[in-house]
């Protein structure tokens, strides 16, 4: 008989960057559903505590703290882990979800726009990561979850930095689920496509470019933030204990036509 408690994340505490709109704020409410206690950073401190009081009254019995950071940056880093150390909870989850982009040609970018997208969407994993390790390695049974982007994976129209920094990250996935292995850690990435959100508003009110991307996905049509939480919960649930280094694209099948 399958054991259900293998499909629950009761008496776990999931750490959720980017945590207070789209794709981030969505895993915030699926790990909360499925019984883990969420810990909550993005930038915004004003959006932060609507989307934790959002949840906080949605979800009952869960327990939704925030804390305000901009991971890209280093202090801030350590604050954010010292608020932690401050809670004194078994953090056992961390979804890295936090990312940027500014899409355009090559040749156009500045140094430090390239810069910048690497100190946001590669080093600000990398830190977290390994700022996380002390705790997710007490706990012995622990996951980490990077968001990347099928722009790592195949060219599409978003630009060259943010293909490379999603394909540093889903590399980094794949070099941390060997190392830390023997710590009780597992180490994923999802890759979504076109998903329904904030950042994705702008290219997508674009007709011909709309139906580009859809002539290209075979399930001819947007995804939801909702649908890459399910990926990232699987990832982080008991039941999928013997996977790690792997990552899922959740794209309706774009991968299978490029673009």
């Amino acid at each position: 008989m399958t054991n259900p408690s293998r499909w629950r994340l009761d008496g776990r505490v999931a750490l959720v960057t980017g945590a207070s709109k789209g794709i981030g704020f969505a895993c915030a409410r699926e790990l909360a559903a499925l019984g883990a206690d969420v810990l909550m950073i993005a930038r915004d401190e004003a959006a932060l505590e609507a989307a934790r009081a959002e949840l906080a009254d949605e979800i009952d019995g869960r327990e939704f703290q925030a804390f305000a950071a901009d991971l890209a940056d280093h202090e801030q880093r350590l604050e954010a882990f010292d608020w932690i150390a401050d809670l004194d909870v078994e953090l056992s989850l961390l979804v890295n979800n936090v990312g940027g982009n500014a899409s355009k040609p090559a040749l156009d970018y500045g140094f430090d726009e390239v810069r910048a997208l690497v100190e946001t969407n590669v080093l600000s994993a990398f830190e977290m990561c390994r700022l996380a390790h002390p705790h997710l390695a007490e706990h012995g049974n622990a996951a980490i979850v990077n968001v990347g982007s099928v722009s790592g994976l195949t060219h599409v129209r978003t630009g060259a930095p943010y293909g490379l920094t999603k394909a540093a990250l889903h590399q980094l996935t794949r070099n941390l689920a060997c190392e830390w292995a023997e710590d009780g850690i597992r180490v994923n990435a999802v890759a979504p496509w076109y998903i329904r959100t904030r950042r994705t508003e702008g290219p997508l009110a674009d007709p011909d470019y709309l139906d580009d991307v859809l002539l290209r996905t075979p399930m001819g049509r947007i995804g939801e933030p909702e649908e890459v939480a399910g990926a990232v919960a699987f990832l982080c649930l008991p039941a999928s204990s013997y996977v790690t280094g792997e990552c899922i694209a959740v794209d309706g099948g774009f991968l299978r036509y490029g673009f």
